[in-house]
């Protein structure tokens, strides 16, 4: 992340150059991202998630979401054409996680609304405001700035206690939050299949496209992996209790058996070496 602008600018210059940047633009989508999702929710909870609001929130969320992640993905690709790095391929290309979520991004956009869709995005979203609001904005409105008297080479002033309440929620809850996200993207594909036995409108290729999506989240974060394996143990929780019918223990061991076929069929280690996917813990 660009550091903020020096501290000896004028306040307005410094706010000027800030904006300026291509990070400012990422942080702002992000922000368009939050006030999107927060006005979705009171339609949402007022049963008015069909009105004219509600469907401009939720497509204005997903664009923002599409302009945060594409500006992430270009500037990765400036980055590799500066140093010289050779081509990653297919498989690499499509193994970088702001590639996956953006393509997603752009799925939701244009496909029916699914408001559990936009939790994902808007918890990633508080983490990237609040890291930057902490190492960007605060320090170009209120720079941090060697005492009075001191000598030239004298350390700057500690932190704001803002910028150092922040620092503070984002160490202590980013993990549980990453398990949340996790969980809802499970919770997700469980609504798509929900409205792919229905034959709802697009859910056949929904549920296809996020089916590789979170195929591939699975490949490389330990938090969906995590979160499998609590799903996993409670469901065989339920299963192994005294009074379960014997039909319904044969078809969860049936759909574990299915699921880890799966698993291994689409094992992308198979198509590229491990060290080209690495696995991510977001």
């Amino acid at each position: 992340m660009a550091p903020p602008p020096s501290a000896n600018l004028p306040l307005g210059e410094r706010i000027l150059a800030l904006a300026k940047t291509l990070q400012f633009a990422w942080f702002s989508g992000h922000l368009v991202l939050l006030l999107c999702i927060f006005r979705y929710f009171f339609s949402f909870i007022t049963f008015n998630y069909s009105s004219r609001w509600a469907r401009f929130t939720y497509r204005t969320a997903f664009i923002s979401a599409a302009l945060t992640y594409g500006i992430v993905v270009y500037k990765t690709w400036r980055a590799r054409q500066k140093v010289g790095a050779k081509n990653i391929g297919a498989i690499g290309f499509l193994a970088d996680e702001n590639i996956q979520y953006l393509a997603m991004a752009l799925v939701w956009l244009f496909a029916p609304q699914y408001s559990l869709a936009m939790l994902p995005y808007g918890i990633y979203s508080v983490f990237h405001v609040a890291t930057y609001t902490r190492n960007n904005v605060i320090p170009t409105i209120q720079p941090s700035k060697p005492p009075a008297g001191a000598s030239p080479g004298a350390k700057a002033q500690s932190a704001s206690p803002i910028a150092e309440a922040i620092g503070n929620f984002v160490k202590r809850y980013y993990d549980a939050s990453m398990s949340i996200v996790s969980g809802l993207e499970i919770v997700l594909w469980a609504r798509l299949f929900l409205a792919a036995i229905f034959f709802q409108k697009w859910s056949w290729i929904l549920i296809t496209i996020y089916t590789v999506f979170l195929r591939t989240r699975f490949a490389q974060s330990t938090h969906v992996q995590d979160s499998f394996g609590v799903l996993e143990s409670r469901i065989d929780s339920l299963v192994s209790a005294q009074g379960t019918p014997p039909a319904a223990r044969t078809v969860w061991e049936a759909v574990k058996t299915g699921v880890r076929q799966f698993h291994e069929a689409t094992d992308i280690h198979k198509y590229a070496n491990e060290s080209a996917v690495p696995k991510k813990t977001h």
